[in-house]
């Protein structure tokens, strides 16, 4: 078979994630809470390893309800902008709704497939927090983003692995069916690979929950 006829396939699949994961995540938009209380610290300390200054332009992949916009915003001050992304209409819905109760006015949030989306560019910094892992073409989307980013401009992560060490990892096979059902994981998908690959390495700021949750930073440097 040639590549020509596989590419039909191939785009099928990444359309079928695309589209489950918007069902999933409409699906969970009403308790995103639980997990935004539980990682709320982890949060904030990845955006704190960012260093944001007032002014700065932040770029959000996979933003959901606007859990990470008070600590950015926080940082970047009222001459700074959040440029939030996600594919989910009602994470969006309920992200809009969090701007308008906080009267924020610099946040403009966006729906858009963040692997193929035009992102812009000249962006400060990018965060992306439990969605990375999710998205159809790991590689690509971050590919995508590091091209929005100026030089030096840091990429922060905070995502879900498989257990990296231990007898725990015998229960990997099963921890990667349900996050795919609970999240729409990418089986496939090496987000901590794909950084190093397309940012030539990566910090890895700490792991938690036996090391099935981790946050990382990398910065994008002179081509």
């Amino acid at each position: 078979m040639t590549d020509i006829e596989r590419q039909p396939d191939a785009e099928g699949e990444y359309r079928e994630h695309l589209e489950r994961s918007a069902t999933v995540w409409d699906r969970w938009s009403d308790w995103y809470s639980m997990s935004e209380q539980d990682f709320e610290p982890i949060r904030e300390d990845l955006i704190g390893h960012l260093g944001l200054e007032p002014g700065d332009r932040v770029l959000e992949i996979g933003c959901g309800p606007g859990v990470n916009f008070k600590p950015v915003l926080d940082a970047i001050g009222d001459e700074g902008q959040l440029v939030a992304i996600d594919y989910s209409p009602e994470m969006i819905a309920k992200a809009n709704a969090r701007v308008n109760e906080n009267r924020w006015e610099n946040v403009d949030v966006r729906r858009a497939d963040a692997t193929t989306a035009d992102l812009g560019t000249g962006y400060d910094a990018a965060l992306a927090t439990l969605s990375m892992s999710v998205m159809p073409d790991v590689e690509r989307t971050v590919r995508n983003v590091r091209g929005a980013l100026t030089e030096g401009a840091p990429l922060g992560i905070l995502d879900l692995q498989r257990f990296q060490s231990g007898p725990l990892r015998l229960g990997n096979p099963l921890l990667a069916r349900f996050l795919r059902w609970y999240a729409n994981w990418n089986v496939d998908g090496d987000v901590r690979a794909a950084v190093d690959d397309v940012f030539g390495g990566y910090e890895l700021l700490g792991t938690h929950m036996l090391g099935t949750v981790y946050t990382l930073k990398a910065g994008r440097t002179v081509e």
